[in-house]
């Protein structure tokens, strides 16, 4: 009787019969190039769903189709509103398509993953203490601790009814589409290229505060800084979900302050 690693030996030295060879298998995952070209397909499908709401408002109300209509619908907060919400299904479904042909799982691309509570409180403590350090430093300074427009916006929005509808937007959708963009998509992709983690969370904290150009430079900063944090804590706990309700928290704490606790 001959043992199985004398019969791999003959098959090795039998021409007719080669020895059986693994092929690696091809990660399922887009490189940097890659994940940037899909990460902007993704960005401009956020950006439709946004505009396509305000030019649906539009022609409902059959105002002309210009610049000067689509300025004024979507300065107002109700339609803003249904502007951030919108990003939201046209972004899932532009990453679904990238992940589906790399025929690897949604969940697990994504880190879909529940945290535990030590990691969230964890994040948490971190996001607080940043927040409070920028606060800090914008009293200081002399400085709002809030865009002015994002505070004559949710304040009009109160007055007119709109709350609710921007807390959602601005606490469950925007986080929502931002997170699985950034900390979700590209943190995934690059992180696997030669970037690794560190130039992950860079990059990808640098493509989120770009997001955000309405702000000015000192706020930026403070949008920056938040992101390497969550881009870290994306990491650390190996979960978008963590990153999506720190998000969430985040701006939820701020929508709140400004419509109603603000003076």
């Amino acid at each position: 009787m001959s043992l199985p690693n004398e019969s791999l030996l003959m098959d090795s030295l039998n021409p007719d019969h080669p020895p059986l060879t693994m092929t690696p298998a091809t990660p399922r995952v887009w490189m940097f190039w890659s994940t940037a070209l899909w990460g902007l397909l993704i960005f401009l499908a956020m950006f439709v769903g946004q505009i396509g709401a305000i030019v649906l408002l539009v022609a409902q109300r059959g105002l002309p189709m210009d610049l000067a209509s689509l300025q004024v619908v979507g300065h107002e907060p109700q339609a803003l509103a249904l502007s951030v919400a919108m990003g939201l299904p046209s972004t899932l479904a532009v990453v679904w398509l990238a992940i589906r042909i790399k025929k690897a799982s949604f969940v697990d691309y994504l880190a879909l993953h529940w945290p535990s509570w030590k990691q969230l409180l964890f994040g948490a403590v971190g996001l607080v203490l940043i927040v409070l350090a920028w606060e800090t430093m914008s009293r200081a300074l002399g400085r709002e601790a809030t865009p002015g427009f994002m505070t004559d916006l949710l304040k009009s929005g109160r007055d007119k009814g709109a709350a609710m509808v921007l807390l959602f937007a601005f606490s469950v959708a925007a986080p929502m589409s931002e997170e699985v963009l950034a900390r979700g998509f590209l943190y995934r992709g690059w992180s696997a290229s030669f970037l690794r983690v560190p130039g992950a969370i860079i990059l990808s904290s640098l493509v989120w505060t770009i997001v955000h150009l309405q702000y000015d430079m000192y706020f930026l900063a403070e949008v920056f800084t938040i992101g390497l944090w969550f881009g870290y804590m994306r990491y650390r706990a190996n979960s978008l979900w963590l990153t999506v309700v720190l998000h969430a928290l985040n701006n939820l704490t701020a929508v709140v302050l400004t419509m109603w606790l603000a003076s």
